[in-house]
């Protein structure tokens, strides 16, 4: 019989796999969901007209503003990440990206970027150069300061804010609570994740919240940050006035705050990836879904 040989997939296919792990395409379910729950704000609570084509709008800014971040951070990262035995093989270090392709992606997205945003009002036009402004600093800040945790977190708290002046075109007090929470929470579970590198970061004299309090400290400051977040979900509810749906989002939401907590301690750090991704993305996918959920229902 004659064999019959399989078609090799298209090369174009396997750069497309090469850039969304370069920018850790996954990760968008931190910041997305947020995203999602202004927007709905805006049109549910403040009443405003839902257009598909806004909500498209909204969500290439995510990824294009996401993408632009994500890969200039690893450009600039990038002989560091060779050094570390834990992101060696990331796509920059390995091979798999040229470094002056990376920094390429990262400006035509930062372009996609501002002229979504026109496309949607002034005000997200105007407000645009300093959204990538601070996203795109962040990537500096772990060379001088161990504050760049906070700095991470203010740039994914521009999602909710960022998403219901998408409607609006005005800023509103309602949003502030989510961009607050955000902001807490993402600083908080990014301390833990920098916990792998403590000594890498000593070695290299990179800054970090762990490098410099060492593990046992940075938890609690970890811990701090997330009764905050917690104590901005429950402000959230207490002003709007929200119902039993949104309290459910908010439980499961604290909840896993706390949880991630005790996956992690000072003498075992094993489950610093689980409490991570795993449970961080699912409390924002479960809390999203109840607070969408209380606004429009």
């Amino acid at each position: 019989m004659a064999q019959t040989t399989v078609p090799a997939m298209p090369q174009h296919s396997n750069v497309v796999q090469k850039y969304l792990s370069l920018v850790k395409f996954s990760h968008t379910v931190f910041a997305l969901p947020f995203a999602l729950i202004g927007f709905t704000l805006a049109v549910a609570y403040d009443h405003q007209t839902f257009r598909w084509s806004l909500l498209g709008l909204m969500l290439l800014c995510m990824v294009f503003a996401r993408s632009a971040a994500m890969a200039f951070n690893r450009y600039l990262d990038r002989r560091f990440d060779a050094l570390n035995p834990r992101t060696a093989q990331r796509e920059i270090p390995a091979g798999a990206i040229k470094p002056q392709h990376a920094l390429i992606f990262t400006i035509v997205c930062c372009v996609l970027f501002v002229l979504t945003t026109a496309l949607i009002n002034p005000l997200c036009l105007y407000l645009s150069p300093i959204a990538l402004f601070v996203i795109l600093f962040y990537s500096f800040t772990k060379r001088f300061t161990a504050l760049c945790h906070l700095v991470l977190g203010v740039g994914l708290a521009l999602a909710p804010i960022g998403a219901y002046l998408a409607v609006t075109g005005y800023f509103d007090f309602l949003p502030l609570f989510f961009s607050f929470t955000v902001l807490t929470w993402v600083s908080g579970f990014d301390i833990i994740y920098a916990l792998q590198d403590q000594d890498f970061d000593k070695g290299q004299k990179l800054h970090s919240i762990p490098a410099a309090l060492g593990t046992r400290n940075a938890l609690r400051v970890s811990n701090a940050l997330h009764f905050f977040s917690a104590l901005f979900v429950i402000g959230a509810g207490i002003f709007a006035q929200f119902g039993i749906l949104y309290w459910i989002g908010t439980a499961v939401f604290t909840g896993l705050l706390i949880y991630q907590h005790i996956l992690v301690k000072p003498n075992d750090l094993s489950k610093v990836n689980m409490a991570f991704a795993n449970t961080n993305g699912i409390a924002s996918i479960v809390f999203a879904i109840f607070t969408i959920l209380e606004l429009v229902l």
